[in-house]
């Protein structure tokens, strides 16, 4: 593996790693808004928490699209 795909690689586990973070941050803050908090902080929870778990999707499938659609040089 050049230095480039050792790049590439480096980029991607990070990606994955910060859209795991955010979806674990909004699954807890759904479990939270759904059942612990009351009114208007339990609504905000549940978008704040909606929002996390659409980044850390869009996170994760620019990760996955970029090890797919690379440009291999042979």
């Amino acid at each position: 593996m050049d230095a480039e795909g050792a790049d590439r690689s480096a980029r991607r586990r990070n990606r994955l790693l910060l859209a795991g973070l955010l979806a674990v941050a909004g699954l807890i803050l759904l479990l939270l808004g759904l059942t612990v908090a009351s009114g208007t902080v339990a609504g905000v929870e549940v978008v704040l928490a909606l929002l996390l778990l659409v980044a850390s999707y869009a996170i994760q499938r620019v990760a996955r699209r970029e090890t797919v659609y690379r440009n291999e040089r042979r």
